[in-house]
């Protein structure tokens, strides 16, 4: 799966950093980003979870290259603050438990869309690479907390110090994009597939996987640093003399 995707990366971000037989573009924008994320924790052993919601926000900017044909193609880049972690589902016990991590992201993805360019609306496809730090961790637990029915009597997570604080993995997500004379809007959902993990997962440490699952919704707004004359953008009119 890794090596998959590796190659998928690399082929899709030399077509956007290469090809250059459609119209040139040198369209930059920057903006804000924001939204929330619902993220899941693959564990082996495994650990049943429910969905843990958590907020994310941060900056964004923007680089369209070229139009080929009738698909846009760009690069997208962000720097995130986003909240992470897992809740446990814990059945026939009155224990809660979860965790939150904080993030520091950043995704660079190449961006490809298909309509209009000026003051219309446009579908967009963003994938890339996605890389992360964690700041801390919070554990969050009922009191009492007994530590009993638990599947696989599984609880060495409880109090396990988080090893490695540098995360990676691939982004993709959907999105629509409305552009008008103040800016543009994007409506977006990603999926992350985290390809590091939290815990030591050599013969020493207990979980030989413990790599994030992340679904986010976001809504960015871009406004336009430095535009290119299109066929889409209003020309001036010249009366006759």
């Amino acid at each position: 799966m890794r090596r998959f995707a590796a190659y998928i990366l690399l082929a899709l971000s030399h077509i956007t950093l290469n090809a250059q037989v459609g119209d040139r573009r040198t369209d930059f924008a920057v903006g804000v980003t924001g939204g929330g994320v619902m993220n899941t924790m693959t564990f082996q052993p495994s650990i049943k979870q429910d969905m843990l919601f958590g907020p994310t926000f941060g900056v964004a900017a923007r680089y369209i290259s070229e139009k080929y044909f009738t698909c846009i193609c760009g690069l997208v880049g962000e720097v995130n603050y986003t909240q992470l972690g897992w809740k446990e589902n814990i059945e026939n016990s009155t224990d809660t438990y979860h965790r939150t991590i904080p993030y520091i992201q950043i995704p660079l993805m190449m961006q490809l869309g298909w309509g209009r360019e000026r003051k219309g609306c446009k579908f967009v496809f963003e994938a890339g690479p996605q890389f992360g730090y964690a700041l801390n961790y919070t554990e969050h637990k009922s009191e009492p907390f007994t530590m009993d029915h638990r599947p696989n009597n599984i609880t060495e997570q409880y109090g396990m110090d988080i090893d490695n604080k540098v995360d990676y993995g691939i982004t993709a997500g959907l999105g629509i994009e409305h552009s008008s004379s103040i800016g543009h809007f994007i409506l977006g959902a990603r999926y992350y597939y985290g390809l590091g993990d939290i815990f030591d997962n050599s013969k020493k440490g207990f979980f030989g996987r413990s790599a994030h699952g992340t679904i986010s919704l976001k809504l960015t707004y871009l406004f336009d640093i430095v535009r290119t004359k299109t066929a889409d953008t209003p020309q001036p009119t010249t009366g006759s003399r």
